[in-house]
């Protein structure tokens, strides 16, 4: 699913009403219906309604909604702010339907004074004073009255976006003058600030309506952000083929573990075999061997001369892939292995966790990583690699333009994990939940990643697979477990579960 800019919002209007063909006025109305009917199923006849309507084309569809309920014998209540005396073509025509709609409890334009309504607990609100074009933070009246809204105990419905939020960047927005949505309904396809998590405090419960808008429209509009979806990942995953042998499936090395740390590297190995790879190799230092032989008897564990670190690099011409990072440590010695192997190593590689902290403390070593790199940093560890940033919009930017300065990947974890690729393309994740922050998720991850490459995935097929096969195995564990008792192992546990899932 594509994520449109404002501007290419308006431009699939445009295009649909030029070619399907429609009235304008008369697609604001068949937005209008799927919107009330979306109210209508939430929320009863017997629920007193106001409505705040902008001047534009989202008050538009905030007053046909209006005239929509009155029809089905909801007391409602209009307040339709004109401050300039100009309003949208579409939203002129709708108020003056309105005014000759029976039923209609009340309808106020309000020009300058304003003596704002009782909102009670059994009150629904429907805010529809403006959408997606907004380009500045409210200011003044309306700014006021959205603090109002937002201190009382009403319902709050909002009409394709909250207003005050802006569809993109609201680095430089006035947050308490967003309001803070009980519902979102929104138009067609989700917008980009919607997937940042400060923002959920202002969509509440988020539903996406189709208003059906032109799908070929959709097609030749080129989009910078999608919305991964399962039929995408099934098209990218690789048949496994009844006569296959281990030697076909791939070999795998992951670099993980210092002493005390065992346990990241029993994640990340145990996941790696999970997703499919023919053989695992673990490289960790001499005293996690007992650990790890006796946790992931399947892997082969190999050592270099330290006991406690990881400090020497490896040979990886008989290998497939590469992970590296989970538990290794941030020693000095750690430091100068870690930029060797990297920059000797030929096949695939994924960087994650302590090897990211270790690039952080050495950005120039960044210039050095080869090509088709994968890194997998949470939020910290992006601001760590990249500088502090104000929000998500800026940390999601800086981690584009990184993906495109590496020409390799970078899989900013979060809620909606973001997959940036080298062409400045960003691919939203929808599977995961929240019982999945805990120790060792990450590690996981890196298992899955590291796996599917070995198993000889393409960088960008396994970050798509590899992601969604991740959120989908704790959404999985979480099913049967509960969030709050998720623990990392259950994620593997369920990552079989997962792939039938997508298989079948």
């Amino acid at each position: 699913m594509k994520i449109f800019t404002t501007a290419q919002i308006h431009e699939l209007d445009k295009y649909t009403i030029e070619h399907e063909p429609i009235a304008s006025l008369n697609l604001m109305e068949r937005a209008a219906r799927v919107l009330t009917h979306a109210v209508v199923q939430e929320w009863p006849a017997t629920m007193p309604v106001i409505i705040f309507a902008g001047p534009g084309n989202n008050g538009g569809d905030a007053l046909a909604m209006a005239r929509m309920l009155s029809e089905q014998n909801y007391q409602v209540s209009v307040y339709l702010f004109n401050i300039s005396g100009q309003l949208s073509p579409d939203c002129a025509a709708n108020k003056q339907r309105l005014q000759n709609t029976r039923g209609l409890k009340s309808f106020i334009e309000v020009s300058m004074e304003f003596d704002p309504p009782v909102l009670d607990s059994n009150t629904l609100v429907i805010d529809g004073l403006f959408g997606s074009g907004l380009n500045k933070p409210l200011a003044g009246g309306f700014a006021s009255l959205v603090k109002y809204i937002n201190a009382s105990q009403a319902k709050v419905v909002s009409i394709d976006v909250p207003s005050g939020l802006m569809t993109e960047d609201n680095a430089y927005n006035v947050r308490a003058n967003i309001i803070k949505a009980t519902m979102t309904l929104t138009l067609q396809q989700p917008k980009l600030s919607f997937l940042f998590s400060e923002n959920q405090q202002f969509t509440g419960l988020l539903r996406v309506l189709d208003i059906k808008l032109s799908k070929e429209g959709m097609e030749k509009i080129e989009a910078s952000f999608t919305i991964v979806e399962e039929s995408d990942v099934r098209e990218r995953m690789l048949e496994r083929s009844p006569f296959a042998h281990k030697g076909q499936m791939g070999t795998a090395l992951l670099i993980a573990g210092s002493y005390g740390m065992a346990g990241a590297a029993i994640l990340a190995s145990e996941a790696c075999m999970r997703s499919g790879a023919g053989k695992v190799v673990i490289n960790t230092p001499r005293r996690n061997i007992p650990i790890l032989q006796t946790a992931v008897p399947e892997a082969i564990v190999q050592t270099g001369n330290e006991e406690t670190i990881f400090a020497e690099t490896v040979d990886t011409e008989d290998y497939q892939a590469l992970g590296i990072g989970p538990g290794l440590g941030q020693s000095e010695q750690t430091a100068i292995a870690l930029i060797a192997q990297l920059r000797r190593t030929q096949c695939p590689i994924v960087v994650d966790a302590d090897a990211i902290n270790i690039l952080a403390n050495h950005r120039a070593w960044l210039q050095q990583l080869p090509q088709g790199i994968i890194l997998t940093p949470h939020p910290k560890e992006l601001d760590r690699l990249e500088g502090h940033s104000a929000d998500s919009y800026e940390r999601l930017t800086k981690a584009r333009n990184l993906a495109e300065r590496l020409k390799g990947y970078v899989i900013l974890k979060g809620h909606y994990t973001a997959i940036c690729c080298p062409d400045g393309h960003v691919m939203f994740n929808t599977t995961g939940n929240a019982g999945m922050a805990t120790a060792g998720s990450g590690d996981v991850l890196t298992g899955i990643l590291t796996g599917l490459l070995a198993r000889g995935y393409k960088p960008q097929d396994a970050c798509v697979v590899g992601v969604y096969l991740h959120g989908l195995a704790g959404n999985l564990a979480a099913h049967k477990l509960g969030e709050e008792s998720l623990i990392a192992r259950d994620i593997i546990q369920h990552l079989g579960p997962a792939f039938i899932k997508l298989r079948n």
